[in-house]
């Protein structure tokens, strides 16, 4: 299970481990399964004769959508809960416009916080961070070298993983 509330993806941590030689990131997939106990699902090695690198890079393409949805619908409601907490808190200090039309008033935040809430959840949905997980590993392969990319189910998982691997002389690439 994902330690990612907001997006609820089984595998929200993922990094790349970039080698120069790809014999080098087989050898340190091999033993980031052996001697750290991952499995050997979370952890694929990629070289320039890998096929099939966009769902070794993110397996769970078909669950975007589920992503997409939980993403937008979960800072949505967070959205309307902050705008009504900013009405209140306008009522409390007593603005006058607010106070004079409460219901237009408390209707229009949080209204604005559901549309800033939809904002965040497309960024979300986005997932900027990837693009340099991505960009890394398509480089490396183009290179000749090759990759080690860990799916870690925790944020603790990753970063016991990028400490492993970088420790194998790797060049580390994290998402958030």
């Amino acid at each position: 299970m994902s330690d990612n509330p907001i997006t609820g993806e089984v595998s929200n941590s993922k990094l790349a481990a970039i080698f120069p030689v790809p014999a080098s990131a087989r050898a340190a997939a091999v033993e980031l399964v052996e001697q750290l106990g991952f499995q050997p699902a979370q952890v694929k090695v990629i070289t320039a004769d890998t096929r099939d690198v966009d769902i070794k890079l993110e397996p769970e393409g078909g669950g975007i959508w589920r992503t997409i949805v939980l993403a937008h619908l979960k800072l949505c409601l967070l959205g309307a809960v902050v705008g009504g907490l900013v009405f209140a808190a306008m009522m409390w200090v007593g603005v006058p416009y607010v106070e004079s039309s409460p219901w237009a008033a408390g209707g229009w935040w949080v209204l604005y916080g559901a549309i800033g809430g939809l904002f965040l959840g497309g960024l979300v949905a986005l997932r900027p961070d990837h693009d340099r997980y991505i960009q890394a590993v398509r480089k490396a392969i183009a290179a000749g070298g090759g990759a080690v990319v860990v799916h870690a189910l925790s944020t603790a998982q990753q970063q016991e993983a990028a400490g492993f691997l970088a420790g194998r002389g790797a060049d580390v690439t994290r998402t958030l």
